[in-house]
């Protein structure tokens, strides 16, 4: 059965995101990752917000645009309760979070459900079905933005690490999540 995976690249004070979702602050740290380049073969399918989805991305426009800079492709789930009229290939719209994550895993196989989008990995926590997470820290403050989580009145989540990788534009910090 897939593992649920949310990966991420945050500053170092927190945030996924700038102010208003500004994702323009990610381009200098975008530099080679081996852990994320050689994650891609292991993602069977993405779990994205629907604000992630139509979001800011930093490459638009470029041939990296896209999940991991372009390189990862297949089925992707959206969790939104606003799907667009027009079919989009290779995605699918989904309007509850148990629905969505069961399609995914079943698309993903023994590979990663790769979870984009602060809120939807906060849902997959809240459901018990966030396995592992990957935060790459870029050495940057934003100040403001979207946190990496956030949970209204506060909630201790115990997680044991599985690995550390230092690089010259950022580190990975590799994490289990223990129930």
């Amino acid at each position: 059965m897939a593992r649920v995976l949310y990966s991420v690249t945050m500053s170092l004070d927190g945030f996924i995101a700038g102010p208003g979702g500004d994702m323009s602050w990610l381009r200098p740290y975008l530099g080679p990752n081996p852990e994320a380049e050689a994650l891609v073969a292991d993602i069977g399918a993405i779990l994205v917000g629907a604000r992630t989805y139509s979001g800011d991305d930093p490459n638009r426009g470029t041939d990296k645009e896209g999940a991991f800079e372009g390189a990862w492709h297949g089925p992707q789930f959206v969790l939104t309760h606003h799907p667009p009229e027009t079919p989009v290939e290779g995605v699918t719209f989904v309007g509850d979070l148990a629905t969505a994550l069961a399609a995914a895993q079943e698309a993903a196989g023994d590979k990663y459900v790769n979870v984009l989008g602060a809120d939807v990995a906060r849902q997959c926590l809240e459901a018990g079905a966030l396995d592992e997470v990957l935060t790459i820290v870029a050495p940057v403050l934003l100040g403001d933005g979207t946190r990496l989580f956030e949970q209204s009145g506060g909630r201790q989540v115990p997680l044991e690490p599985v690995r550390v990788t230092e690089l010259p534009h950022a580190t990975n910090l590799w994490f289990r999540v223990l129930r």
